[in-house]
């Protein structure tokens, strides 16, 4: 995970049932680290996850040829 300084960060709510957010608060206690960065490494596991998941890149060069597409029609008129 890139370090960021408190300032350079996006705040966002997160609603988790609430046992779910037991586990969560119990696993960050386990860990020794807050619930926060409990959240960011699960978040950054998955991201990584997904840029190795070779489903999930096919999906993403359609998506962005699309986009390209729309804006490129934009573009021009």
């Amino acid at each position: 995970m890139c370090p960021m300084s408190a300032d350079s960060r996006k705040a966002m709510t997160l609603r988790l049932p609430p046992e779910q957010a037991s586990t969560l608060e119990a696993v960050a206690q386990v860990n020794g680290v807050t619930v926060a960065e409990e959240v960011r490494a699960a978040i950054q596991a998955r991201i990584d996850a997904l840029r190795a998941d070779p489903d999930f890149q096919a999906r993403l060069r359609d998506h962005l040829e699309r986009n390209q597409e729309i804006l490129k029609g934009l573009a021009s008129t």
